[in-house]
Formats: C-alpha cells, structure tokens, sequence
C-alpha cells in the first residue's frame, strides 16, 4: 500500500495510508447525493416561490443553489480540517504531499482546477480517475499542482487492539504511575510506534518517542531499562491502571 509519513504534535513521524481511486469516488458519489436531494428541494421551493412571490425570487434561489454547488468543497476542506462530508464518511482527507497541513493557498489551487479534472470539456471526470489511477500519490491534476493528495484517517491502531494485546496478572505492579497524564491517542501512538519498529527495525522512532514521552510525563526510567523496555511498560501501566480505575 502507498503511504505518506506525517509528523505528529509528538513530533513523531507516522505513516499514513494514501486513498485509493475507490475511497475518492465513493466520497464524491456521497457528496453528489446530498446535491441531488438538495437540488430536488431547489426545484419545490423555485417552483413555489415563483408561484407565489415573483420569477425573480425563483432565480435567487437557483444560483444559491449553483454558488453552494460550485464553492461545497473548497469551504467544506477549509473549513472541515481538509475534508467534505463525503470524505468524512470515509474518513478520507486533504493533506500537502509533505505530510503537513493544507495552506489555505493549496486548497484554492485544487479547486481552481476542478474544472480540469472534472469539467465538462475534459471528460466528466475522466482526468481525474486516470490522474488519481496511474499516479504514484493517487492524485488528480489539482493535486498535483497544489502538492496535495488524499490520505486515509483511521487510525491503523485501535485502542482496544492495545488494550486486548496483554494479559497481565491481577497481581501486577506498574512502575510509572504517571502513564495517567497520557490519554488513548497517545497509548495508540506508542503502540503503532512499537509496532513500526518491531517490522522496519528503525530505532530511531523508540528512542524520540520515549524521549518525548519520559519529558511528558516527568519520569526517570531505571538504569537498566532501555528505551524499548520503557515503551513497553508505559504501556502495560497504562493498560493496567485506566483498566482498575473503571472497574
């Protein structure tokens, strides 16, 4: 699978997996059905209004229509953290092909080149399907030049994995109380990070998050305990304390 590596508020980098042609299309197919129960209504109340107020209410109606069509996905990605509601539903977003936040100017630039990939002279949208097929980022046009592409926001590590991973016996001791300063999301991190670690072999990844997780949460591992170990534990700790504490 194509991925992109993010750097996290950890200052961790992570690897996301890039969305594929079908995660796209089925976004936008979503997003095309809200238009088409929203442009059903349009015709209702055009038809009322004209009926009953004047023409030229029905017409005022009609481009609000065609302004929320034309400008949906650029407020929609500025506003909605990169996605619209279809890429929500598919948990689905906008991300620089650097692994950074969107400017406000990228976002702009791929929807000023909607019109090439999915306007009418160049195919309905079939520049887009063939950028986003052949392309190594998956990405249309308008990606291509705003340096964007789409990535995949579920995490590859649910919590519930982490917490499933361990059995530890009732008589356990952890070590660093303090684990509860973190929360879920960062035991996931943690996690993924071991887990990154456990298949590449990259342990330059276990040495900077349990550098930012010692400093986080204010704790002096023991001497003999390595970075890996500290992970490790962290994670039992935490497992074991947060599991105490709702019972």
């Amino acid at each position: 699978m194509d991925s992109i590596r993010i750097s996290t508020a950890q200052n961790i980098d992570i690897d996301y997996e890039i969305a594929g042609l079908g995660e796209r299309i089925a976004a936008r197919c979503i997003d095309l059905a809200g238009f088409l129960v929203i442009a059903v209504i349009t015709l209702i109340v055009m038809g009322a209004v004209s009926a009953g107020v004047s023409g030229s209410a029905g017409m005022i109606v009609l481009f609000v229509f065609l302004a929320i069509f034309v400008f949906y996905d650029l407020v929609c990605e500025i506003t909605m953290d990169g996605q619209t509601f279809g890429k929500k539903v598919l948990k689905i977003k906008v991300i620089s092909i650097d692994g950074t936040q969107p400017t406000l100017s990228q976002y702009i630039f791929r929807w000023l080149f909607r019109m090439i990939d999915f306007g009418f002279p160049f195919g309905w949208g079939v520049v887009a399907l063939v950028s986003v097929a052949v392309t190594k980022n998956h990405q249309r046009v308008g990606d291509i030049l705003a340096k964007t592409t789409l990535i995949k926001t579920k995490p590859r590590t649910e919590l519930s994995n982490v917490v499933f991973s361990f059995s530890l016996p009732e008589e356990y001791e952890p070590q660093f109380k303090e684990v509860l300063h973190l929360n879920d999301r960062d035991i996931e991190l943690i996690h993924e990070v071991l887990t990154g670690y456990y298949q590449t072999g990259n342990a330059e990844l276990i040495y900077t998050m349990a550098a930012k997780i010692k400093e986080y949460i204010a704790v002096s591992p023991p001497d003999k305990m390595n970075e890996l170990q500290f992970l490790d534990t962290v994670l039992k700790d935490y497992n074991f304390l947060t599991a105490n504490m709702s019972v």
